[in-house]
């Protein structure tokens, strides 16, 4: 018997899934809410590290969860994959008239500028109202700075932005000896804001940077761990100048061995 299309294959799957597995039947939109979040993370978890194999397999577990929703609206007669993958490609060509259209847009700013601004015909309320409540505080700023920039709400050069964080920078000082908590958290957060714009204009994800300083903050952190155990000694019991220390010595390791 012939193979179906891989697409139709997993529609099938999960029609059988649905009717015959109980764990994948008692599923709900709630109960694959938080499922769906951590399948996400896995999978930029896997393009951060450039990892092929598992971006492929990541991408599949994401698109069985797209199924798995549209499985249940179809159950709900609300509405069935046909219906999401043609309402997508409606809005793709709606939202690129430079493309299927007369609408002239040479850039990638110019792109996003109409797209912001048919959104808006569309019956959007405000330019930031695409921003997901719920996303993290960090990328949330990015975003709302993105799409307030389409509208011309920005600053004109680098320097404006940097001047700002330095300003922000303090007032942040000045709420930290006034010694008024509320006040310490409103101008740390404008700080946290103004350098993420900052980060724009100089052309760096601050997602990605404050990862990437995680990630090398654990690889440093447990080399002087295992410096440590090789001292037949922990980090407890060590003073911090000695962990400052092993942690120098590590930094120095670590620049030796670039090429």
């Amino acid at each position: 018997m012939q193979q179906p299309a891989p697409f139709d294959r997993l529609l099938q799957i999960m029609d059988d899934l649905r009717e015959k597995c109980p764990w994948d039947r008692k599923q709900t939109l709630q109960s694959l809410r938080q499922l769906t979040i951590e399948e996400m993370y896995e999978l930029t978890d896997a393009i951060s590290e450039q990892d092929w194999p598992n971006i492929r397999e990541e991408l599949g577990d994401v698109l069985l969860h797209l199924v798995f929703y549209a499985k249940i609206a179809s159950e709900q007669q609300q509405f069935n994959m046909t219906d999401v993958i043609n309402g997508i490609c409606e809005k793709l060509i709606v939202r690129h008239p430079h493309i299927y259209g007369d609408v002239k847009a040479d850039t990638d700013e110019e792109v996003k500028r109409n797209w912001e601004k048919i959104k808006l015909k569309e019956g959007k309320k405000s330019v930031l109202a695409g921003v997901p409540a719920s996303l993290p505080a960090l990328v949330k700023s990015m975003r709302l700075q993105e799409k307030s920039k389409q509208v011309g709400f920005e600053w004109d050069n680098t320097e404006q932005v940097y001047a700002k964080l330095e300003e922000e920078l303090h007032e942040l000082k000045d709420a930290v000896a006034a010694g008024i908590q509320d006040g310490i958290e409103d101008e740390l957060g404008d700080v946290l804001f103004s350098l993420v714009n900052y980060a724009r204009f100089i052309n760096v994800d601050a997602e990605n940077a404050l990862e990437r300083t995680n990630k090398k903050f654990i690889r440093r952190f447990q080399q002087i761990e295992n410096l440590a155990a090789e001292k037949g000694t922990t980090l407890s019991e060590m003073s911090l100048d000695a962990m400052n220390a092993l942690w120098d010595e590590v930094k120095r390791t670590e620049k030796a061995s670039r090429p």
